[in-house]
């Protein structure tokens, strides 16, 4: 067995929470864990502890959360730890270089993307935007950039045809701590291999904007957008007045040669409701009207048949 280390970690939601429960099941020594400052959440905005604050509490570990660790009081009691390194998974604060350099062996970072695939804040999302076939977790040491540190380990995930962010994002929970403890088993033995930054994209956060569906955009495309931004912000569109969400669609060859609008609704039949698009058509086969839970098309059918007619055009 390798030498236990004595790890920091810092992490905010359950994805982070996950790998800190793996070190802890291991033989490491978790000495502290950074998380960011209690929020408001729920109907009763109360502060509510993140996920991986929550979790530390139960195992008695000491836990901050500063602000910023910008401040050199901040700074000064992470040095006082005297960590051997700290692990980083979706903190959420940037770490300024006398933090990256306080641990002996520096600071890991677990990256939810082949890198340099996609760095940012969304890669697991842009994946399935793009139609990646792959991604997986990176394990690399950190430096001053965005997610641009020497890679030390990868461990691959293949995208299925049907892959939403959600079901995606719980594949790479079970892969990323496994990875991770591989990388602390050898990391004295690891080499470092410098990122191409020729290969690099930036995965940008999602908003509710970018969820608006516009009909001019390839069926594909639009497809696409619907799994990425499941389980948010959720792809819709706005019908009489209503904002419509779309959960699950598919792709439709041009069924009909007679030159359809862009939006107009072409068919209507027990697979879903089949839209136009810039390119092909979208067939919606999972919705939510407000208020309600997410039905399948024909449902929504059944009771609100007067909102889809055929030859209606979507703006």
């Amino acid at each position: 067995m390798n030498t236990p280390l004595k790890i920091v970690f810092a992490g905010t939601p359950e994805f982070a929470a996950i790998h800190l429960q793996a070190l802890i099941n291991s033989h490491h020594e978790i000495i502290a864990v950074y998380s960011q400052p209690d929020r408001p959440a729920g109907r009763g905005n109360k502060l509510q502890a993140s996920a991986v604050k929550q979790l530390a509490q139960i195992h008695n570990i000491p836990v901050f959360q500063p602000e910023s660790l910008k401040d050199s009081q901040a700074q000064d009691q992470l040095s006082a730890l005297n960590a051997d390194i700290m692990i980083v998974v979706a903190y959420g604060l940037l770490l300024p270089t006398k933090v990256l350099n306080t641990p002996k062996l520096g600071c890991l970072n677990v990256h939810g993307s082949l890198l340099p695939r996609w760095r940012g804040a969304a890669p697991i999302q842009r994946a399935i935007w793009a139609g990646d076939q792959e991604t997986g977790i990176t394990i690399m040491q950190m430096d001053e950039g965005l997610d641009t540190g020497p890679m030390l380990l990868k461990s691959r995930v293949a995208i299925e045809a049907k892959e939403t962010s959600e079901s995606l994002y719980h594949k790479l929970s079970l892969n990323g701590p496994q990875a991770l403890l591989d990388c602390l088993a050898q990391i004295h033995q690891l080499p470092q291999e410098i990122q191409d930054n020729k290969l690099a994209n930036y995965a940008k956060k999602l908003s509710k904007e970018e969820a608006k569906i516009d009909w001019h955009t390839d069926a594909e495309q639009l497809e696409r957008n619907c799994r990425a931004f499941n389980p948010w912000p959720i792809s819709y569109f706005e019908l009489a007045g209503l904002n419509i969400k779309v959960w699950e669609c598919d792709v439709v060859a041009n069924i009909t040669d007679s030159g359809h609008k862009i939006g107009e609704i072409v068919a209507i039949n027990k697979q879903g409701i089949v839209i136009q698009t810039g390119k092909d058509c979208l067939c919606l086969r999972k919705l939510q009207l407000p208020g309600k839970k997410p039905m399948s098309s024909s449902d929504i059918l059944n009771g609100r048949s007067d909102l889809f007619t055929l030859g209606t055009t979507i703006a």
